[in-house]
Formats: structure tokens, C-alpha cells, sequence
């Protein structure tokens, strides 16, 4: 069995908002594994639904670049907060998104063989190193995405607390819409889904849940056992699907229904395709 370290009770208190003794307890109970220990303390009561967010690993920064065709989003890592808010490394930074922007790498490794246009002489890799030299802290790339948009889709960025969380949203159906789908984004950012819509929960999860659900009604009559389990099912999609969650400016409607009600008033159909919700050091 894994020793049980304060670090992992804390982890386990932020994830549920059990107790810290409770937290100890499951644990123990689990063998020192937090995901079976999370299960423990949902199956007793103790634990209403828990997001997987980890908890932020490493400092750094966020950053997002786009033109007519293309948005990139880009998160570098440092030791400290301190560096993150350097100079030099924002500069870095805001070069290599440009970067992307422009050659739109097929990678992150593609992306750090190319050689760094303002010094052709070494690779953006090999640049990264000169900055750690210069810093004296170390600084990874750790991972960048290209978006290529789509001509009848709006795109809505949220950058928060200084780059540590951002969030994009394609809504298709219609461009120049970025002001509603950066709603959705802002509601994204405060509202953390998993999931798009229940359709893309995988089985394992969903099976996960059934399991928990289960067990908190064991006694219940039998005849009304799966209609109780349903209606947790229900409630833990609407917790994690982000076109079911209750809209965080409006709680009298979902965001489903925020994006139908903005359709209806353009009079052209819109859904949201997809989204992307980074967080510096995410696991």
C-alpha cells in the first residue's frame, strides 16, 4: 500500500470537500489510490458529484493567436509564477504562438524542430534553451493546438487570471458570431464540463456512475430503484455536459437553450461543435 501523504489527503479534500479525517479514512481504505478513495466517499454520501481536474502542477502561461483561418493555443510551463511573469519568457512565448499562427505545425514536435524565425541559426527548441540559460529556470513547451476554423463557424476566446485558464468555443452554424460564443466560453471557464453533450461520455464512465448511484439506493424498494438511478444519471449529465448545464448568467435556462434562443433571433440554426478548457499544469 502507497504511504498516505498530506499532499494526497489535500488533493482528495479539494476534489470532494470531505472532511480531512474522512479523507484519511478513504484512503486507507483504498490503498492509497485517490480515484478509488473519490468512489469510497461518493458510495457513503459524503461526496456529491467530483470534477477530474487536477490540480495545477506547474506555473506558467496560456496564450492564443488567430487570423482569418487559423487559431492556435499554446501553454508553456515554468518553475515559478515569477518567471511566468518575465519579460523575456512572455516574449518567447508570444513569438512561438506567432509562429504556429503563421507555419502551422502538424505538432508540438514539429513546431520546436522549426528554426525560430528571428534566429534562423537554431531551432525553437534549441531557443528555448538559450532562455532557460538567461532565466535560470527551466521552461517546457507543453503543448499547442492548431484549430483550423471552419468559414460557417464563430469563435469565442476567454483568457483568465492572466493566461493560467483559457477557453475556446466553435459555435457552427454562422460567422462573425464571436460575441455569443465567447459567452459560452466565459460560462465554460466558471462552470468546468467535461463533456460537450452526454452522447460523448465514454461507457466506463457512465458505467462508473451507475455503479454509484447504485449503491447509494440499495435499500430502496426495488420498483423504484432504476428510477431513481436514472434520475442520478440525468443529474450528472447535466453537471458535466457543457449544452446541459445550467447557463452561469442566466440559471432559468441551460446553455442549450441560451444558443437556441440566440438562433432563433439570427433565424439560423446553431450548435456548438466544439471546445477546448485549459489550465496551466492541468494532468
Amino acid at each position: 500500500m502507497k504511504d498516505i501523504t498530506a499532499d494526497m489527503i489535500k488533493e482528495l479534500r479539494e476534489r470532494t470537500g470531505v472532511a480531512m479525517g474522512k479523507c484519511k479514512e478513504a484512503l486507507v481504505l483504498a490503498e492509497g489510490d485517490l480515484e478509488k478513495a473519490v468512489d469510497i466517499l461518493r458510495k457513503a454520501g459524503m461526496a456529491a458529484g467530483v470534477k477530474k481536474e487536477g490540480r495545477e502542477a506547474k506555473e506558467g502561461v496560456i496564450l492564443t493567436a488567430e487570423d482569418k483561418s487559423t487559431l492556435v493555443i499554446a501553454e508553456a510551463n515554468t518553475e515559478t509564477d515569477f518567471v511566468a511573469k518575465n519579460d523575456r519568457f512572455k516574449h518567447f512565448l508570444h513569438d512561438v504562438v506567432k509562429q504556429a499562427l503563421d507555419t502551422k505545425p502538424a505538432n508540438l514536435d514539429a513546431l520546436l524542430a522549426q528554426p525560430y524565425f528571428k534566429d534562423k541559426s537554431v531551432t525553437i527548441d534549441q531557443y528555448r534553451n538559450l532562455v532557460i540559460q538567461a532565466l535560470g529556470e527551466n521552461i517546457q513547451l507543453r503543448r499547442v493546438e492548431i484549430i483550423h476554423k471552419h468559414p460557417d463557424s464563430s469563435y469565442g476566446i476567454y483568457s483568465h487570471m492572466g493566461g493560467k485558464l483559457v477557453v475556446v468555443v466553435e459555435v457552427h452554424g454562422m460567422a462573425g458570431q464571436d460575441a455569443i460564443a465567447k459567452e459560452i466560453a466565459m460560462h465554460a471557464a466558471a462552470e468546468n464540463p467535461e463533456y460537450l453533450k452526454p452522447e460523448e461520455i465514454p461507457a466506463h464512465v457512465r458505467e462508473r456512475e451507475e455503479e454509484i448511484a447504485r449503491s447509494q439506493v440499495k435499500d430502496k424498494p426495488a420498483n423504484i430503484v432504476d428510477k431513481i438511478v436514472g434520475g442520478k444519471l440525468q443529474a450528472f449529465e447535466d453537471q458535466v455536459c457543457l449544452v446541459r448545464q445550467k447557463f452561469v448568467k442566466d440559471s432559468s435556462v441551460t446553455v442549450q437553450q441560451f444558443l437556441d434562443a440566440c438562433a432563433k433571433k439570427l433565424g439560423k440554426p446553431l450548435s456548438i461543435r466544439c471546445f477546448w478548457r485549459w489550465r496551466v499544469g492541468q494532468s
